[in-house]
């Protein structure tokens, strides 16, 4: 089994009734001493009160608790929106005997309904009680929402002879498209490092991992990405290099987040990795996989299991970016189905659907054009996707 323990931070997850039928629905995570943090959050203009509260918050570069719950998303709830969520943080703070701006909130569910608070406010003492360093997995159970399998991952590294440990987890499987950081995210390092380095690793994290991610084109109203550091392991950064190395192991955790989430989009059967690449800029052929990726036809047919390269390339042509068509390649795997203006009539329909039957496939397009590469990752479209939307709030 694996140890997602970090030093120096408690977490937990529990079962306050928020959700009817009685799965966990309220995490906290908790960080014995003051931790340096860095947060990213949605770009759509209507936010959750939480966003809003912790933009304000993560100006001071320090947290040492978060308060989560999910089924219901606090958001488009006015003033009393924003004094529950304010209340959440102020009742976390009480029991863990800590100034309440010190207390982050994260919230995730239906839009439009007000939260519980008597039921939140009685669950909370239980919720700091149950916290232990080995707490995660019960966390990254209570933030799930249509999810169906919690998202946590650990790395190891060692620092000028100090080991140290990063922990992430998030939770997303509708909602998930590149507009920030497309769902809730949270991570936890014991290493050592300033709110302003911890900002830059997000950040560049966010863009090659989080934000290479679609499942459904939509974008929530409560996307937040938090990154804390307590410095207990005794690893500090104080070289260009040290500072590399936490941004690569963080950056690891990322990415593999966004493998699992993608893994567990709403109704997905299927992983596949869009590669772009034969680019003449990295923005070019991002802006083509993104296309690609998105694109419902595409999608569906990845369902379907049909080598119908025709919707990709039209994706290809449609996404803004200009192109050759004659010098387009397109594969799946290693399988060249696309090249010179058309069909390669040689390539066996067994061959090719042996590919499209796998879990898990790439497919690359190569425009001919330049030495950029860009990949993204996305799923298909299934006829349970549609079930899980159409009765979300029921």
């Amino acid at each position: 089994m694996i140890d997602h323990c970090v030093n120096g931070f408690r977490a937990a997850g529990i079962a306050a009734g928020i959700k009817p039928n009685g799965e966990k629905d309220m995490g906290l995570i908790f960080s014995e001493t003051p931790a340096n943090v860095a947060g990213v959050f949605t770009r759509n203009q209507i936010q959750a009160a939480p966003v809003v509260l912790d933009r304000d918050r993560i100006s001071s570069g320090v947290s040492q608790a978060v308060i989560v719950n999910s089924g219901i998303a606090n958001c488009c709830t006015g003033e009393q929106g924003m004094q529950d969520a304010v209340a959440m943080t102020r009742v976390t703070a009480e029991h863990l005997d800590l100034n309440s701006d010190r207390v982050l909130v994260s919230s995730t569910g239906v839009i439009g309904t007000r939260l519980p608070m008597e039921m939140i406010e009685i669950a909370i003492p239980r919720l700091v009680a149950e916290a232990r360093p080995d707490g995660f997995i019960d966390f990254a159970e209570a933030i799930m929402t249509t999810d169906t399998v919690p998202k946590l991952v650990t790395r190891r590294s060692v620092l000028n002879g100090t080991p140290f440990t990063v922990t992430g987890t998030a939770k997303g499987a509708g909602m998930i498209h590149p507009d920030m950081a497309t769902m809730l995210a949270f991570i936890c390092t014991d290493a050592g490092a300033t709110a302003g380095e911890l900002q830059s690793i997000l950040k560049t994290g966010v863009e090659r991992s989080l934000n290479r991610i679609t499942i459904d084109g939509d974008t929530s109203t409560n996307d937040t990405t938090l990154l804390l550091a307590n410095g207990r392991s005794g690893a500090i950064l104080r070289t260009e290099k040290d500072r590399e190395l936490l941004r690569e192991t963080v950056h690891e955790v990322m990415e593999m987040l966004a493998r699992l989430l993608v893994k567990d989009g709403e109704g997905a059967t299927k992983l596949v990795t869009i590669t772009v690449k034969g680019a003449p800029s990295r923005q070019s052929a991002h802006t083509v996989a993104d296309t690609v990726a998105k694109s419902a036809l595409v999608k569906t047919a990845l369902f379907g299991e049909d080598a119908n390269w025709g919707r990709i390339v039209a994706a290809v042509g449609r996404a803004g970016v200009p192109i050759e068509p004659d010098q387009i390649k397109v594969f799946f795997d290693d399988v060249l189905v696309f090249t010179n203006g058309g069909g390669v009539d040689e390539v066996g329909e067994e061959r090719i659907t042996n590919v499209l039957k796998q879990p898990e496939y790439t497919i690359t397009i190569d425009l001919g054009l330049g030495l950029s590469q860009v990949t993204v990752l996305t799923c298909d479209l299934s006829v349970d996707y549609i079930r899980i939307n159409a009765d979300y709030r029921t």
